[in-house]
């Protein structure tokens, strides 16, 4: 049975609940609030469309009274609770039956009756009946051709009762929702699996007759860029996809082109723009009106939201708000974190066409053009050409960095979000994709194949590091948009934050770039990157040979003014802002060659024999690199190194401290998994620190931290947090550990153990909660036991996230740290979570009389 509001005449004073009867007829509701002439529309509730779906109808009488008004005429349409979850295809002209179709030949002409009862006849058999498509998509037979093919395949008359027609439209569309192809497409879309579905029945409003008529939408902004503009279209003598006699497209505005619906009806062209402004203001929102005229009479059949790319969404969430229509908090929660991305980089025109060659994880975002080619020598000698390289490798390694600098993009054919290739790309702001599928790499013939295609070193391609897509040729782009929309947004997200954002930075360019994105610090600088330099890589090669204390030191301090320097810029640049550098971290093979002819030039240039220099080589190897001598492991075995970095900070730090504000430098230990290690490099720190105030005969102060990257550092954070002023979570590796799964290797096969269920998402994507969240809630915990004041912090990959920056707020980590590109992200999903956080205060707290 079906309950008394269950179908309710859509009415300022109706019960209408977008959870209920679905978005369309919730804004149907408002506009016929605002005394637009919407026509008489009908609710049918997700309740009543389940009892329709189940074989109980509603009563004939009710149904007939629907269509039997008006012109006769009704259309039915879905009405889901979120838009985005589609539906079954909207029906229209429901009534129509021969009787009718005599009626409007008398008053709209012939061609027009019958393609109005033409196109129900086709929408009808193959809808509802499910008759073959191919009999009825072809109009050229004509209306009475129809009528026989339909009469030919169900051996019966087209129904002629108006109440019956509607009736199996409904029962056909509520059970088209039902189907297991419709479930999975909305399930794709994040619909829950049992979406509810409402419909609305509204009276038709013809758009095929005498006079100006016809159908149309409006919009007032553009979809790709925000700003204000008139777009969209008008159909003569079309409804739907029915076209009459005389049908013809005008343009909307007066257009040099071509006839234009503003000279054709000038005073319901101004109506139009009257009810979107009103729109605009009353829905707070950018609508596209869809719209038909009736002999110059208008008639506003639905309103949705204008669909928009994301520098459109910035600029159109912005203007609402300092147009007063919403307040700025809302304009915050209305972009996706995310899209902020778009907006740093080119990106590849959505207009545009694309000649896709191949797909793979759309690792760094922005677009690219450039020439292949496949070594890191080859995009350095392009670079000093002036030409763009995109450098394609099956993966890359740390030798590759000074190659990725000089390119404008990058490829590879092997790896996952955190690989190598991934990070370094996001820190660098190039647009990448990694774990491209379907590619091969010839590095002898330098080609690389796509299929049966050949592309040789020096062709040019695309790199859509957004889509994930690689493009033949030079796409046509669009500009980065960093304009006051996207300052302005993120400065109404900073009032909101309750989390601080630092950038991941290593090099001086990587500072300026986080101090542009107003990063609130550096939360990790890695000094490795910083010995890859062709300056200052013999002299660390030099030190690895050295068999003695003595010998490592005077090779170091070759590089010690390298790095004061290094420190000296990023304290400058940031200008008082606390500063994280991390410990020389990686093993010591990394700065090693590992081909024949690399080694040959080594012993060379070291002058030792080349068995000498093999046999080195094969010593520094281990089984598993990131388990073995890196870490605090080496600056406890080796720690000359250490001793350098730290007598480079402090010395950075006086020199810093004299042109500007105080620096306060902090000094993070990577690999920890016991407090001894702590305890011993602290001593030798502390000794570095007092030896350079004895010099300098000037006073500093600096922070000591670990970096908990091992899960026994995480559950033994208690005892270490004694000793330290800060703990960052390197969730990164922690990942790794926590799964015993290589970060470079998981692309591999990651999309088929998400695809079976195996983990929801990719870990090294998004903070695993339940896992490797647990340790850092309980890392976190047991610091703070013991350390109240102790700062916490994450550093990995996921402090670009927006789905684990709001695990990291609700878990009590005061600030965040990520490559600089992502920090507008961060900054804005922080704000987000905040302002979730506050709302839900807010919802707990006992209401008071004033």
């Amino acid at each position: 049975m079906f309950e008394p509001d269950a179908i309710i005449e859509i009415t300022p004073s109706a019960g209408v609940s977008t959870a209920r009867h679905g978005w369309r007829a919730k804004c149907l509701q408002r506009l016929v609030r605002m005394d637009l002439p919407v026509p008489t529309s009908f609710a049918l509730s997700a309740d009543a469309v389940r009892a329709i779906a189940a074989g109980q109808m509603p009563e004939r009488s009710y149904l007939a009274a629907m269509v039997e008004r008006a012109n006769g005429l009704v259309s039915v349409r879905p009405s889901a609770v979120d838009p985005a979850w589609g539906g079954p295809g909207t029906v229209l002209n429901v009534g129509i039956n021969d009787a009718l179709h005599r009626r409007l030949v008398e008053s709209h002409g012939q061609a027009a009756a019958d393609a109005l009862y033409l196109g129900f006849v086709q929408a009808y058999a193959i809808h509802v009946a499910r008759l073959d498509p191919d009999m009825f998509s072809d109009s050229e037979g004509g209306l009475a051709a129809a009528l026989r093919a339909y009469e030919a395949e169900t051996d019966e008359e087209f129904p002629q009762d108006p109440a019956r027609q509607l009736a199996e439209v409904l029962r056909s569309m509520a059970r088209a929702w039902d189907g297991p192809t419709a479930r999975l497409l909305r399930q794709a879309k994040g619909a829950p699996p049992i979406a509810p579905l409402g419909l609305v029945v509204q009276d038709m409003a013809l758009a095929m007759g005498p006079g100006v008529t016809g159908s149309g939408t409006i919009q007032f902004i553009d979809s790709v860029t925000g700003t204000p503009r008139i777009t969209g279209r008008f159909r003569g003598q079309s409804q739907g996809r029915t076209r009459g006699a005389g049908a013809e497209t005008l343009y909307l505005t007066r257009d040099p082109r071509g006839p234009s619906f503003e000279e054709a009806a000038p005073e319901v062209f101004a109506d139009l723009v009257r009810f979107g402004v009103a729109a605009r203001e009353r829905l707070r929102e950018e609508m596209q009106i869809e719209f038909v005229v009736t002999d110059g009479r208008l008639s506003i059949i639905d309103a949705t939201r204008v669909a928009r790319n994301s520098r459109a969404s910035v600029r159109i969430a912005t203007a609402l708000a300092r147009d007063g229509i919403i307040p700025p908090a809302e304009a915050v929660m209305r972009v996706e974190p995310r899209a902020l991305s778009d907006l740093l980089h080119h990106q590849v025109d959505p207009r545009a066409p694309r000649d896709i060659l191949a797909r793979g994880i759309n690792a760094s975002p922005g677009a690219a053009t450039g020439r292949i080619v496949f070594t890191a020598a080859a995009a350095q000698a392009a670079e000093a050409r002036g030409e763009r390289a995109v450098l394609v490798r099956r993966e890359t390694v740390p030798e590759d960095i000074r190659g990725m600098h000089a390119s404008v993009a990058v490829l590879t054919e092997r790896g996952g979000m955190t690989s190598h290739a991934a990070v370094i790309a996001r820190g660098l702001g190039l647009p990448c994709i990694v774990g491209a599928s379907g590619i091969s790499i010839d590095t002898r013939a330098r080609t690389l194949q796509v299929g049966p295609r050949i592309l040789h070193e020096g062709e040019e391609i695309t790199i859509d590091g957004t889509s994930g897509e690689v493009l033949a040729g030079a796409a046509e782009m669009l500009e980065p948009a960093l304009d006051d929309s996207f300052t302005q947004l993120l400065d109404w997200a900073d009032d909101h934050c309750r989390i601080k954002v630092r950038a991941n930075a290593d090099t001086p360019e990587d500072a300026r770039t986080a101090r542009t994105f107003n990063a609130q610090g550096i939360g990790l600088c890695r000094t490795e990157h910083m010995f890859f330099d062709d300056e200052r890589l013999p002299a660390m090669r030099e030190m690895i040979f050295a068999d003695k204390p003595e010998d490592r030191r005077l090779s170091l301090e070759r590089l010690l003014p390298m790095q004061r320097s290094d420190f000296a810029a990023l304290f400058e640049i940031m200008a008082g802002l606390p500063v994280t550098i991390r410990l020389f971290d990686p093993p010591l093979h990394e700065f090693l060659p590992h081909d024949r002819e690399g080694m040959r030039e080594l012993a060379e240039s070291l002058d030792l024999p080349l068995s000498d220099v093999t046999r080195r080589v094969e010593a520094l190897s281990e089984f598993n690199p990131m388990l073995g001598m890196r870490g605090v492991r080496l600056g406890i075995t080796v720690p000359e190194i250490y001793d350098m970095q730290a007598r480079a900070i402090f010395e950075a730090t006086i020199l810093a401290s004299r042109n500007g504000a105080p620096v306060v430098p902090e000094i993070m230990i990577p690999l920890v998994s016991a407090r001894r290690e702590v305890e011993l490099v602290k001593n030798r720190i502390d000794a570095v620190a007092a030896a350079v105030r004895n010099e300098t005969r000037k006073d500093f102060t600096y922070r000591l931290g670990v970096m908990v990257e091992t899960p026994r550092a995480a559950l033994r954070a208690g005892d270490i947090a004694e000793h330290a002023a800060f703990l960052s979570f390197g969730t990164n590796d922690l990942t790794q550990m926590t799964y015993g799964l290589s970060r470079d290797d998981a692309g591999r096969f990651m999309g088929t153990y998400v695809g079976q269920g195996v983990y929801a998402e990719d870990p090294f994507h998004i903070l695993d909660c339940e896992g490797v969240g647990e340790l850092v809630a309980i890392g976190t915990e047991r610091a703070r036991s013991r350390a109240p004041g102790i700062t916490i912090s994450v550093c990995g990959e996921h402090g670009g996230n927006p789905e684990s920056i709001a695990f990291c707020l609700r878990a009590g980590v005061n600030y965040v740290s990520c490559s600089p590109f992502r920090v507008p992200v961060a900054r804005l999903a922080a704000a987000q979570e905040s302002i979730l956080m506050a709302r839900e205060a807010a919802q707990n707290e006992p209401i008071t009389k004033s």
